[in-house]
Parts: structure tokens; sequence; C-alpha cells
């Protein structure tokens, strides 16, 4: 019998987790085009400030990588986050009225905060294994998400229709299948109880997920 890769371990303890995203009523709402557009700025700006420390991942990802040619794929995945995403979304918010200036002057709220300080710390202190299993949550959950989105049939407002395609992307998905791969390469033979911590860090990323669409749908403030 075929072991079971790491990332499929990882994924399989999570199928919950991902389920009740997809039945959020932002997720739903960007499906059927229903959504607020006023909510959907809130996940805008939040996650502008949330792509800037994506990159500084794989920054920490370059600096851990344990061969060249992860290096390369890191370091390329960072200048493009930072050279062409960033102005991409930059272009985005535009559709909803957010001019560059006011994604610069956003400030993170708690939730944003928190995702991210998680993800740096564990980039950080941990290995390269440590910082894939943080990091793919994110991109394989919306990959996951987007796809999933497509056979509901396409969403009748263009803005929305251009998140859901942009994510459900050939090219998204072989940039998540390129990490899953790491992954697994990196995950033979490790001991149960790394395979335990990782799962944790699988866990923590992948309820964060659920909590940004929660923070977009609701708000939030640091006021007390």
């Amino acid at each position: 019998m075929t072991e079971e890769s790491l990332s499929l371990h990882l994924h399989r303890s999570v199928v919950p987790l991902w389920d009740a995203q997809l039945e959020h009523p932002f997720v739903r709402g960007i499906a059927d085009g229903t959504l607020d557009e006023a909510l959907f700025a809130h996940w805008v700006r939040q996650d502008y400030l949330y792509l800037k420390d994506f990159a500084r991942i794989f920054a920490w990802a370059v600096a851990k990588a344990d061969r060249l040619e992860s290096m390369g794929w890191y370091a390329e995945v960072l200048h493009l986050t930072l050279n062409t995403e960033m102005q991409l979304h930059r272009d985005y918010a535009e559709r909803f009225g957010i001019a560059p200036v006011e994604l610069e002057a956003e400030r993170m709220w708690p939730t944003t905060r928190a995702y991210t300080d998680f993800l740096l710390r564990t980039a950080a202190d941990g290995d390269m294994l440590d910082l894939l299993a943080a990091l793919l949550p994110c991109s394989w959950g919306y990959l996951h998400i987007a796809r999933t989105m497509k056979t509901w049939g396409p969403s009748p407002d263009d803005r929305y229709a251009d998140w859901v395609e942009m994510y459900a992307s050939d090219e998204f998905a072989e940039a998540t299948d390129w990490l899953r791969g790491e992954l697994d390469r990196l995950g033979v033979g490790i001991s149960a109880d790394k395979r335990r911590r990782l799962a944790e860090i699988f866990e923590v990323s992948s309820r964060y997920e659920w909590r940004f669409w929660q923070m977009c749908w609701t708000g939030e403030s640091w006021e007390p």
C-alpha cells in the first residue's frame, strides 16, 4: 500500500474547516454576486496588508531552502509578489473605488495582525517544513474555494467572477502544486512527533483563513 503523502495527511485533518469556509456567507456572496461591495472592500484592504507579510515569508523561504532550485523558485515568487501582484491588487482595488493611497494608509485589523504574526513567527523560528505547513492553507485553500465556486456557475458580478478566475487559474494551481510537492519531498521519513507538529500548524492557519472571512464579514476594531 502506498503511504499517504504528507500534504494529503495534513489536508485530511482540516476538511471540516475548509468546508466551513465554503459555507461562509462572505464566500457564498462572492460566488452568487450578492456580496455587498463595501464588505468586499474590507477584504481588498486587509488582503493588501496581508500580501506584504506574505512576501516576507517567501524571503524567509529563500534563506531556508535546501537546494538552489527551490531558492530560485521562492525568489521568483517574492519578486512577482512585490513587483507584479501588489500592483495588480492596487489596480483591482480601484475597481471598488479604493485608491492606492488608501491601501497604504490602511491599518491591520486584529485578525490580520494575528494571522500574519503567526505566519512570520513560524517562518522565522521553524524549519522549512513548518513554513510550508503554515503557508499552504492560504494558497491551497483559495484554489479549493475558487475551483469549487466555478462548479456553482459564474458570478453575475464581473468583479467577483474575475476574483474566482484568478484563484482558480492553472498558474495558481501550478504554484500550489509546487508548494505541496516541496512539503511532500521534505516530509519523507519525518517522525510522528514532527507530523503532529505540522498538523497543528496547518490547522491554525486553516482556522485563521476562516477567521479572515469572518473578519471581513463583520468588521473589526482595536477599540475596547
